[in-house]
């Protein structure tokens, strides 16, 4: 490991809002301490929880706590060398409402209580075209998100991968469900207002673009985003469809496009 890394990992161990446990002891059914907790022991209070899986640098996590005061952000990721990025930034700016959990999506029910976290936000996931089951916006985990998620908690996806988008889309129809807002190219599609991306029917998007999401823009490619509430009883199902493959390839964490897959 390298000193850049071994001095970030350090320097983590003294910000108030990165929160590690270990991981093994979680597996063997252990439960973390904050469960059911996070609202009073962490924030200090009895606002929203909002979590953002998979969040990278933090990048996403950071602009929604400062758009958001009024609510709780916990970003969660299991690259702690990425996590640094946002804790730094939480830390120096001196965010109260904003933490980091290092740690596997998986794991969720572990960390949170039934009815815990008030929604989620799943940002440019690995659309995982050939494993069903570790999609972020599968039925697998879907069903694990129930676990900890409000009865009709919002799920907000946004992705650059088209499959991801379309496999949604047929999932949530398969399902039964419907979406609240969905748009296949929502920079051509949102009205800008405020801090706000307003789409058609009224959803408002947060205007956040991060380091990466600017370069796939630039790139050409469209950000796709939809939204959705997870009932705690609707009958989660597969579709039953072809999805055609795009040309996503995750390399080091990102978008490689024009590569046939």
């Amino acid at each position: 490991m390298g000193k850049n890394k071994l001095r970030k990992f350090a320097e983590m161990e003294e910000f108030g809002c990165v929160k590690q446990f270990p991981i093994t002891e979680l597996r063997g059914h252990g439960v973390c301490p904050l469960k059911g907790k996070w609202g009073a022991e962490v924030f200090g209070n009895d606002n929203p929880i909002v979590l953002e899986l998979g969040c990278g640098k933090g990048e996403y996590t950071v602009g929604l706590s400062r758009l958001h005061p009024e609510k709780n952000f916990i970003g969660i990721d299991i690259k702690g060398a990425r996590i640094y990025t946002g804790a730094k930034i939480a830390e120096t700016e001196g965010l109260k409402n904003v933490a980091f959990l290092r740690t596997t999506i998986d794991l969720l029910p572990c960390f949170f209580a039934p009815g815990e976290v008030s929604e989620l936000w799943i940002t440019f996931p690995d659309p995982q075209m050939r494993k069903a089951n570790k999609r972020l916006v599968g039925t697998k985990f879907l069903s694990m998100y129930r676990q900890c998620l409000a009865d009709g908690g919002m799920v907000r996806l946004k992705t650059d991968s088209p499959f991801l988008y379309a496999y949604t889309t047929e999932m949530l129809r398969a399902s039964g469900m419907e979406p609240s807002a969905s748009t296949a190219d929502l920079y051509a599609d949102g009205e800008p207002q405020g801090s706000d991306l307003v789409l058609p029917g009224g959803a408002k998007v947060p205007n956040i673009r991060t380091y990466y999401e600017q370069l796939w823009l630039q790139r050409g490619l469209n950000i796709k985003y939809i939204e959705f509430p997870l009932a705690s009883d609707a009958a989660l199902a597969e579709p039953d469809v072809e999805i055609e493959h795009d040309g996503y390839c995750s390399r080091g964490g990102r978008n490689i496009v024009g590569i046939d897959i």
